[in-house]
This record gives C-alpha cells, structure tokens and sequence, in this order.
C-alpha cells in the first residue's frame, strides 16, 4: 500500500489475511481473560467458592441484569454485545439457576428502562417480593447478590452540580442529580434497600455471596462482616464481564488480582474528602504525597479505618515465596523470587517489592511499592523465578523546600528497607536492607509550577506544615477578550477547502509534497520553510472528521500529500460513533487492568486496541487514563489505574508498548494532576512540588521514559494557577528539557486555555478545533513569532513521518 494509505483512503481494509480483527473472537476473549486476571476475591469464608459443578444458586440484585461494563464518556465504547452474569452462568451451564427469581429481575431491570436512554447502574435496587424470596429459599441454601455501580466523564461521585458556566448541552440531564435520587447517602455506600436485601438473605441462606460490579472505591464493611461468606470484586469487566465473574465463581478460572487502591469504611476516611467541594475554583491538596495507603499506613490513627488494604487479594490455592536474590548496592534494586504453588489448584499470583526509606529530613510514608511481578499460571507444586528491578532513583524523595538540596530527588542517609508479599500490610521483611551513610543527590531539577495558594501541607507525623503563599496567578489573564463558553464548546474544525488545481500537477509553484521529505528526497526543514504562517496555524489545530472517526484528527494537508490523522476515544476500547455500523471490542475498565498487576497482558490489551485502531483507518488512540485515584469520589476513577504511581507508571507503560507496536499512537491522558471533574475546565489543583513531583508526575514519567508515546493529552484543570495545556514550566520546561520527551502534546476538547498560549507553552495542536484568527491577532500583538509556529509544526509533521 502507498504511505498512510490508511489514512488517505476508504473503506477499510482488514488488517489482517484472515480477516477484520476488529470484534474478532480472538480480541473478545482476550477482553474476558483480562477482566478475570484483574477481578478480586475479597472473601471466602469456608471455601464458600468456587461453586461445585451443578450448585443450584440464586441470582438476586437488579446488578445480574443491570450490567455495568464500564463508566460513561470517553471510557465507553460500542460493542457487538454485553454479558451480564447470569447469561455468563448460562453460558457455562455449570450451575442450576433459580428461574423464577431470574426472570423476575429481568423484567424489573427492562422495565426500569424501558423508553429512557439511561445508563446501566442508574436504577434503584429492587425490593425482593417475599414469595420468590422464599421460593428461592427453597430451591437452594446459596445466594450469590449483584451490586453494581455507574459513575462517568462529567461528573463526580456526589450529589455537587456546579451551574458555573453556561451548559449548551442544556438537554442533558443532572447526572449528580440522578446519581443523587437513587443514592441519597452517595453511591460510595450501600442503600437502604441493598442492606435490606443483604439482611434478608442472611436470614434465609446459608451462604451469601457477593459480586461487586464497580469501577472504584466502596464501604466494604457489609463484606467484612457477617452478613456474607464471600466476595469478588468484579469492577467493571468489558462485554465479557458477566462471564468472566462466573468462570470465577464456578472454578473454571481462578481470581489473581489485588486491589490498586485502598478500601477504607467511610467517605471521610480519606484526608482528601474534606476539601473535595471545599471550592469550584480549586482543590487544595493538602495531604500532600500522604495518598491512599501511604496515608492509611503511615499517618497515626488511619490503620484502622481500612477495611482492605491496597494489595489485598485472595486465590482457590496457595503459594510461598523466596528470595534467592537481592541487589539494591547499584543503580538498579534487583530481587529474583521463587514463588511456588502450595495449592491444590493452578493458578497466578502477583508479588510485590515495597520498601521503607528513613524518615529523615524530609518524612517519608511507612511503605511504598517499588516495583511487581506476576507469574504464569503454575501449577500445584510448580515453582517459577521472577526477576524484580526497579532503578534505586525510584525510592528517592523530591525536596522542594531545601533541607538537603533544593528541587533535586535525593536518598537521604539511613536504612532502606524491603519488603515482599502481596499487600502493603502483609508484605514480610527481607534481611537484606540497603544502608547509605550519606545522602545521595539522584537527581538535579528545575523549580517549576511552585503553588501560591496552598496554605498548609501533611507531614508523616500527622501534623501540618504551613506554606508560604504570593500572589495567586490568574488563569484567564488574556491579551484580548476571551471567547464565551459557547464560542469554544462543541465547535468543530472548518472542513479545508482546495482551489481548483491540475490532476498531475497538485502543488503550488515553489512547494513539493510531503511525500518527498518521507522519502528522504527534501527536508524537514526545507518543507517547514515553504509553508506560510497560515499553514502553519493551520497545523496547530484539530481537523474534521473523515472515515468512521468522531474525535476529530490532526494535520489535513491534501494538497501536499499530508493526509488527516484521525483520533479516535478510549481507553474503554476504539470508539466509534455506532451509526456507522461498526462495534469494537469492549475492554475491561483501567482499574481492573492495573488489578490485574500483569504487565505483559495489559501489554497484549494494548497491542490489541491498536490493531482495532489501525484497522480502522485510525492513527490516535485517545489512551491511558492515568490520573491518580486521589479521591473515591472523583467520577472518572474508573478509567484510571490506581491511587498508587508505580502501578500507574508500569501498567501505562505496557498499555502503550502495545498499542504502539501497531505504529499507530497511543495518547496517554491527562497531563496532569486530574483528579476532580466538577467543574474540570476551570478548578485549580493546588498542590506541592513535592507531591506533583512523587505523586501525580512520576506515573507519567515511568511511561514516557519506557513507551516513549507518540502523543500526549494535557488536562482541562490548572496547577497551581497555570492551565495545564497553557503551562510552559509543565510542557517544555520539565516534560520535553527534563524528561526528554520527543512527541507532540495535544489539548483536551473544547477546553478553556487560549490558543496562543498553548502553542506558546509547547501545546502543539488545540483540539477539537484550532482558531486561527485569534492566532493570528496574537502574532501581530507581538504575543508570539513565526518561531513559534515552526516549532509547534516541526513536532507535528515529525509525528506524521513516524506514522505507517
């Protein structure tokens, strides 16, 4: 095929001899084996699971039927078909189910939504009619009840509905309004109903079971108790998340993840909930790097409001672990690990390495992942090495205050312990401990993005340190007047026009085609140099649709053989609008990948994507998701990994490895410290260097350092009074001279920032749409130069030649 005759030209083309792999059995059931590695066994009381072959069980929650695959907004996708549990049971027919009962829930659920364009998950629970519930009874002596839950792009997990700005999607309904009707105490707890259905079934089977169809942070003190003898923690599984669940419950398959984030009892719990909604203009980061279990295990008094710990998972067998090997003397920690199968059943287990840096100067959490491993299935009896590295600069601390070097990563001096194991709590000691009798300076930086307006910050002793605060910066501070929000919201790019122009004779005198420099027969340089500054403008922005897209695209130059990149919405899987025909596969949501703490299969869902990507005639995959789980209650929780930065940092790396083995690009999400989305086009994240350094930056770093994508996406917010895609401390400063990135930056859709100052920042194309004329106006303002231009459409037109 010519070059990017993917992106020139329609229809597509399978991508394979054999056929499209798009929706294709192979990429299903690969969905359905990612869902099952990444579900966790939470409970089992008396070896409640797996179910035996032809247990007769009871299907009760509107969550059997009322299936969610995963959370609104970009994370959704449309697929050829979705599984709940009980067609997953059937499917198997490896248990009797009560019928009754099925079908009365059924009808309940299509009902609920008969007529309405809802979301799954966004009805009430429904009350048990007593005759089934004692038919049932006597049908069987087990229960297995269905929670599930919604939350999406837009919104956060709480009844707040910030009115702010002018919504001109004024047909929408309130999400947290609806949210709030069927969750009156929030969805992060159970309703009346549901711990009236749980109470009853107690009292009427002898084993309760519960599936959890969510895509983030619960009260699980209704697990923990009395009221049920065992519980998966299914989270939200893709198409094939109902089958999935019931392989796992029935012992075809056997449950391997642990838990990304830490699982406390109340809302409040978390040192990040009291200011959450403190303000629509900022969030004030006041826990500083003490996030999730670095807080639960670390702050005096918050051990004992866990009710599961980060790491947390249970299996159908046993292993044991042994470290033949550890090696933290170099610039690299190295530990090799024996796991064994202990057990009766084969099965995988992920061990993870944490360790304890002196508190210091600086005060440190009491433990921190440093790196993890999984094996392959073994079976009983069966022993398998993992090698565990990680670079010592990992276990290293940002001191932005100067108590040993201003704005460098250092080791300080002391004992660094290790620990191995699965969760944080449980991880046993090793002896082997890494003493240095000095501090190490592992690295040098730059202050950048200091907060103005963050009054105090935690230290590890539970108190707080109180901040020095200047004059805060001001987001919309404008050469000119900015637009409306309805100038900038949901406004598409202009569609390109051509004058007319020879067959064989396509460019203008003086210019030559692009193909030229892909061939090596012009320069970069030289091309650059032909375009005008409207063309180069013209680069700087998001470009009309073409194909089956529906996310816009990026560059459009026919005229010089520069065809349109076309992106398309993720991580959920490649969405594409369903008017065109077209379903995908739908993945497991990004918490269970990351639960799944399997680098190589989050690598094999990536590589996966991107062949749906490429097939397509699609360049952009819009994903990862890795923001930080700061809050349970931040609605997009569920497309990201975790609260805790190496899992973020390993698993996008591998999600992105293997999209780009395509080469087609990934596009990792949202650059950074995303962490609310009330009022996200405008709320300022007002955080420590420190904390964005260790917390919400180091995530991204890891993936850029090891995948090395293509494009990243910056955020709607600020930090620290700079709009993350206006932020020249944040894109050029520390992410192209610090770390080294070599890709182009692109913003999120219709934000807020103004175009001049992104492409000023390092902000290479504005998306969904450019505006050239306030561009232009800038430049003869003197606000920016031809320079400018060229080095934001340098990068860009270097993406176009590293594409297929």
């Amino acid at each position: 095929m010519k070059r990017w005759a993917r992106a020139l030209y329609q229809p597509n083309l399978p991508l394979k001899r054999e056929g499209r792999v798009t929706a294709s059995k192979e990429h299903i059931a690969l969905s359905e084996k990612a869902a099952a590695e990444g579900m966790v066994l939470l409970k089992n009381e008396r070896n409640t699971l797996p179910l035996q072959r032809g247990k007769r069980v009871a299907l009760f929650g509107k969550g059997t039927f009322d299936y969610v695959k995963g959370g609104g907004g970009s994370g959704d996708v449309g697929c050829p078909y979705i599984r709940n549990l009980y067609e997953g049971l059937k499917k198997l027919g490896n248990t009797e189910v009560f019928e009754p009962l099925a079908d009365y829930y059924r009808d309940y659920v299509s009902d609920a939504y008969k007529g309405k364009k809802a979301a799954p998950g966004l009805i009430p629970e429904a009350e048990v009619p007593s005759d089934l519930l004692a038919a049932a009874a006597a049908y069987t002596d087990t229960a297995v009840y269905t929670i599930s839950r919604f939350s999406a792009e837009g919104w956060d997990r709480s009844e707040v509905v910030c009115k702010k700005e002018a919504n001109p999607w004024e047909d929408e309904v309130s999400m947290p309004e609806l949210a709030a009707g069927i969750y009156p105490k929030g969805d992060f707890y159970l309703t009346d109903r549901e711990e009236e259905t749980l109470d009853l079934l107690r009292k009427r089977f002898s084993s309760v079971i519960v599936v959890i169809n969510a895509g983030g942070m619960m009260d699980l003190r209704f697990v923990k108790g009395e009221s049920v003898d065992a519980a998966l923690l299914a989270w939200q599984g893709g198409m094939e998340g109902g089958l999935a669940a019931a392989e796992l419950l029935t012992g075809l398959g056997n449950p391997s993840g642990r838990l990304p984030d830490t699982f406390a009892g109340e809302l409040g719990d978390y040192p990040s909930t009291g200011n959450f909604h403190e303000s629509f203009d900022y969030v004030e980061y006041t826990e500083d790097i003490y996030v999730g279990y670095r807080y639960f295990e670390t702050i005096a008094g918050a051990a004992e409001k866990v009710v599961y710990p980060f790491g947390w998972g249970l299996s159908y067998t046993t292993f044991s672990e042994k470290v033949s090997e550890l090696d933290a003397e170099g610039e690299e920690v190295r530990a090799a690990v024996q796991v064994t199968n202990t057990g009766r059943r084969s099965g995988k287990e992920a061990v993870l390495l944490y360790f304890s840096a002196p508190q210091g100067k600086l005060g440190k959490p009491k433990r921190e992942l440093l790196t993890y491993a999984k094996t392959r299935d073994l079976m009983p009896g069966e022993t398998q090495t993992l090698i565990l590295t990680a670079p010592r600069s990992r276990m290293a601390s940002f001191d932005d205050t100067g108590l040993i070097k201003k704005s460098a990563f250092v080791l300080e001096e002391g004992e660094y312990r290790f620990f191995l194991g699965g969760d944080v709590r449980s991880a046993l000691p090793l002896e082997k401990t890494l003493l240095l009798k000095e501090a190490v300076v592992c690295e040098a930086c730059e202050s950048l993005l200091p907060p103005t307006s963050l009054h105090k910050r935690l230290r590890s002793d539970g108190s707080f340190e109180e901040l020095p605060t200047g004059e805060p910066l001001d987001l919309n501070e404008c050469i000119f007047e900015k637009l409306a929000p309805d100038q900038a919201e949901g406004i598409m790019p202009e569609a390109k026009g051509r004058e007319r122009h020879k067959l064989f004779e396509p460019y203008m005198d003086g210019k030559f085609s692009f193909t030229e420099v892909a061939e090596g027969r012009k320069s970069l340089e030289d091309f650059l140099a032909s375009l005008d500054d409207d063309e180069l403008i013209h680069l700087c922005g998001g470009q009309p649709n073409t194909g089956v897209a529906n996310t816009c695209g990026f560059l459009n130059m026919p005229e010089y053989d520069l065809p349109s990149f076309m992106t398309a919405d993720g991580p959920a899987g490649v969405r594409i609008v369903e008017e065109t025909g077209i379903t995908t596969t739908a993945w497991p949501c990004g918490t269970l990948l990351a639960a799944s703490f399997d680098q190589e299969l989050v690598c094999e869902v990536g590589r996966a994507g991107g062949e749906e990507l490429l097939e397509n005639n699609l360049y952009i995959w819009l994903a990862p998701g890795m923001n930080i789980h700061r809050n349970p209650m931040c609605g997009r929780n569920f497309e990201y990994y975790s609260e805790d930065p190496v899992v973020t940092g390993l698993t996008a790396a591998a999600f992105v490895r293997g999209v780009q083995e395509n080469g087609v690009s990934a596009c990792p999400k949202h650059f950074a410290a995303n962490n609310k989305e009330t009022n996200r086009k405008h709320s300022d994240s007002r955080v420590s260097e420190r904390a964005l350094r260790e917390i919400y930056l180091k995530g991204f770093r890891m993936m850029i350092e090891d995948a090395k994508p293509h494009v990243i996406m910056t955020a709607y917010n600020a930090i620290n009074g700079q709009r993350a895609s206006e932020s020249h401390d944040l894109l050029t400063k520390l992410l192209r001279n610090e770390w080294g990135y070599q890709g182009i930056v692109c913003s999120d859709w219709w934000n807020r920032a103004e175009h001049y100052k992104e492409i000023l920042a390092g902000n290479d194309i504005k998306m969904a749409t450019g505006f050239p004329e306030r561009v232009k106006k800038a430049m003869e303002l003197g606000a920016l130069n031809r320079g400018d231009l060229l080095a934001c459409a340098g990068r860009i037109l270097e993406f176009a030649l590293a594409m297929p």
